[in-house]
């Protein structure tokens, strides 16, 4: 009797699909499962996980800034472009970092509309954050945080200022990370030695996240003998992630034993109301400062909310009248119009006080201004008219050519995520993509 040929044809096609909600279990562990081709219909296909590169012998950073109420764009942008652009009002303010930034006009985020609600899409770029639907996507600081986060302390960091809810970052799965809000907080994490109780406290913590696959081991191998080929392989890359991941553990429990940083600054003091909002923004800088130049961390956000900011105090020679958010919506009001200047005005003298700094801090042959990027903007080209296109950014430090306006179409914006890939690549990251990035920023070159 001839023995039939063997065909998988019948298999793939008439096989019931494997639970979504099927668990590995072993010791009181439960692992969910990847998403695999048996789990879906018949002929359906999954795409693979690319898998980034190790980044560059230089330490690199970056650092986004959104400023969720905007600027008065008028003030903003040059009338002029190249580089030599005649500086507006507002850069006029950071005349002395000329050659150290580039501004953009004419960029935005293609799709991603709402008004208010797409500041959480800042770095993540993920469309139409309006709708009922929404779901938000990784944010550039965790793309970078989760392929070069294990050099470092903290993989990544986000910050706020006057929120605790509203963040820049976000998960792969496009999850808000809670911002933190005290900068005292932040610094105790960053250089204050915990006793060697606490230590070990975090330590066992550790431990406990570690050789999850060990306890489900022996199921696994049972699962993987009645997969086909590629949800082996799909399987297979799945337990090198969560590998991965344990040995991301493990480095951490290495950081935890290691002494913190010792810097020459005093824990800060923050300021106990929300109307001393340019007192926060300024603390929230000097400890990026610190956390970047102890090389605690290469990726931080800071989302600061002008939304839910009252009249801001504490501004000499200026007195502010009205909330922030009220000002953003002046309707061409003078006398809101003075005060928002004077905002935006305190914004620029914070950030030239930022590149001063960083610019005084010397790494070997570089500055520390040389080897930060910093993405400055708001999701609002127009907070007043709820306009998210013509988006105000600045782009400064990094190792890149700047003192220039790159200016774009105004009418059909160049989408801004093309920087986040020019960013990644100056990280030492071999992508090509970001989000709805089209290539890398047109007119931007490395040094």
């Amino acid at each position: 009797m001839k023995t039939p040929t063997p065909s998988v044809a019948p298999f793939i096609s008439t096989r019931r699909p494997l639970s979504r909600r099927h668990f590995l279990r072993g010791s009181g562990v439960v692992l969910a499962l990847p998403f695999l081709d048996t789990m879906l219909p018949a002929f359906a296909r999954a795409q693979e996980a690319k898998s980034p590169l190790a980044p560059g012998a230089k330490p690199r950073r970056m650092f986004a800034v959104c400023n969720n109420l905007g600027l008065l764009y008028r003030n903003f942008f040059p009338t002029n472009a190249g580089r030599d652009y005649t500086l507006s009002p507002y850069l006029e303010l950071l005349k002395e970092h000329r050659n150290d930034f580039t501004v953009f006009s004419g960029v935005s985020h293609p799709n991603v509309d709402g008004g208010h609600p797409a500041d959480v899409c800042f770095v993540t770029a993920a469309p139409h954050p309006g709708s009922a639907s929404f779901r938000n996507t990784i944010s550039l600081d965790q793309f970078i945080g989760e392929r070069i986060g294990i050099l470092t302390r903290f993989p990544a960091i986000a910050l706020s200022v006057n929120t605790r809810v509203r963040s820049l970052s976000c998960t792969g799965s496009g999850v808000a990370i809670p911002p933190e809000d005290k900068a005292s907080e932040v610094f105790k994490q960053l250089f204050v030695q915990g006793s060697p109780a606490e230590i070990e406290a975090q330590i066992l913590k550790l431990d406990t996240g570690r050789s999850i696959l060990d306890s489900v081991a022996e199921e696994a191998k049972q699962l993987e003998r009645g997969l086909g080929t590629q949800d082996r392989e799909r399987l297979d890359q799945y337990f090198t992630s969560v590998r991965d991941l344990e040995g991301r553990l493990k480095a951490s429990q290495g950081w935890e034993k290691k002494p913190k940083p010792v810097v020459d600054a005093k824990v800060p003091v923050d300021p106990a109301s929300p109307a001393a909002y340019m007192e926060k923004v300024k603390c929230m800088y000097d400890l990026v400062r610190l956390a970047f130049q102890s090389d605690s961390t290469r990726a931080m956000t800071l989302m600061l909310d002008s939304v839910n900011t009252p009249a801001i105090e504490g501004l000499p020679d200026a007195t502010i009248q009205d909330g922030y958010h009220n000002l953003s919506h002046h309707g061409q009001a003078p006398d809101k119009l003075v005060q928002l200047k004077t905002l935006d005005e305190w914004h620029m003298k914070l950030l030239a006080k930022l590149f001063t700094d960083l610019k005084a801090v010397r790494e070997q042959e570089d500055t520390l201004l040389d080897r930060t990027m910093i993405v400055y903007g708001s999701n609002f080209g127009d907070a007043n008219a709820h306009v998210s296109t013509n988006m105000p950014v600045l782009f400064a430090g990094g190792g890149f050519k700047h003192g220039q306006h790159l200016a774009f179409d105004r009418d059909r914006n160049y989408p801004l995520p093309n920087l986040f890939v020019s960013m990644l690549q100056r990280m030492g990251l071999n992508e090509d993509k970001f989000a709805s990035s089209t290539g890398t920023m047109r007119g931007l070159e490395m040094t």
